[in-house]
C-alpha cells in the first residue's frame, strides 16, 4: 500500500491554503471569512490569513466581505493537464465515440469521493448539466464513478465506502451503503455500469473501466443521454459496444 509523507514533512500553511481554494465551487462561488472557516475546519482567523495570502499572489480577490477566485487557478489544473499525457490519449477516442454514436464522450479520473473530468468530447445536444475539463461530480451516482470504483481491488472499495458521506441528488439516488456496494459489485460483473437518474432527473449514463497496458483502471469514459430519448435497451445495444471498443483500443496505448 502506497505511503504518505511523514507529518512533519508536510507543509500546514501549504495544506491549508489549498484546503480554501477547494472549498469555493458552484455552490459557492463567493464567500466570506466565517463561511471558509466552517468548510474546511479552520479559524476565522487562519481562514483569514489564507485568503489575503491568495489575494497576494493573485488567486483570490475580495470586496472586504466576500472573497472568490479569479481564473489563475486554472493555472494550477492547467499545469498537470500540460504535463499529463492521459487526457491527450484519451482524446482521439472520445472523438471517435462521439462520432460513431452522435453523443457527447467524457473521461474521468478518480479523486477520493469525487470523479474528476480529464477530457471530452461534446455533441451539440442541450443537457442541464454543464460539464468540462475540471468538473467534479460524486462518484457513488455517476456510472464514472462506479466504473472507477468496480475496478479498485476490494480493501481500497471498503475503505472508499466507508468515507462517503452519500447525497440524494433526486428520489432515485442510491444513498446507503449497501445498495452502493450492491450497484458497484454489479458493474464489476458486467464489465461497466449504467445509471438511472440518480445524479439529475431525465439522465441516463453508461461508462467502462479504461485500463494501460498492464491492465490497471487509469480512467473510465463514459455517454450520458436523456433518457427519453434512449431507452436502456438503446443504450446498451448501440452506445455501449462504441465505449468498449475505445477502451479496448486505449488499453493498447495506454502504457502499464
Amino acid at each position: 500500500m502506497k505511503r504518505g509523507p511523514a507529518a512533519r514533512d508536510v507543509l500546514g500553511g501549504l495544506s491549508r491554503g489549498l484546503a480554501v481554494i477547494e472549498a469555493f465551487d458552484a455552490t459557492r462561488p463567493r464567500a466570506s471569512i466565517a463561511e471558509i472557516a466552517r468548510a474546511t475546519g479552520l479559524t476565522r482567523a487562519a481562514a483569514r490569513r489564507c485568503l489575503l495570502t491568495l489575494a497576494a499572489l493573485g488567486y483570490a480577490e475580495g470586496d472586504g466581505r466576500h472573497y472568490w477566485l479569479t481564473p489563475r487557478v486554472l493555472r494550477l489544473g492547467g499545469a498537470w493537464l500540460s504535463s499529463a499525457t492521459l487526457p491527450e490519449l484519451l482524446q482521439p477516442q472520445l472523438d471517435a465515440v462521439r462520432e460513431a454514436t452522435g453523443e457527447s464522450c467524457s473521461a474521468a479520473i478518480l479523486d477520493g469521493t469525487e470523479v474528476v473530468y480529464v477530457a471530452r468530447a461534446a455533441a451539440r445536444r442541450i443537457m442541464s448539466i454543464s460539464l468540462g475539463v475540471g468538473s467534479r461530480l460524486p462518484a457513488h451516482c455517476t456510472a464514472l464513478g462506479r466504473a472507477l470504483l468496480s475496478a479498485l481491488p476490494d480493501g481500497a472499495l471498503e475503505q472508499h465506502i466507508a468515507a462517503l458521506t452519500p447525497e440524494a441528488l433526486t428520489s432515485h439516488t442510491r444513498t446507503s451503503r449497501a445498495e452502493i456496494r450492491a450497484a458497484i459489485a454489479e458493474a464489476r460483473a458486467q464489465g461497466y455500469a449504467l445509471v438511472e437518474e440518480e445524479l439529475e432527473i431525465g439522465l441516463r449514463s453508461l461508462a467502462v473501466p479504461v485500463r494501460d497496458q498492464r491492465g490497471r483502471c487509469v480512467a473510465a469514459i463514459n455517454i450520458g443521454v436523456q433518457t427519453a430519448r434512449a431507452p436502456q435497451d438503446t443504450v446498451r445495444e448501440r452506445l455501449l459496444p462504441a465505449l468498449l471498443q475505445a477502451a479496448g483500443e486505449l488499453r493498447k496505448v495506454i502504457p502499464g
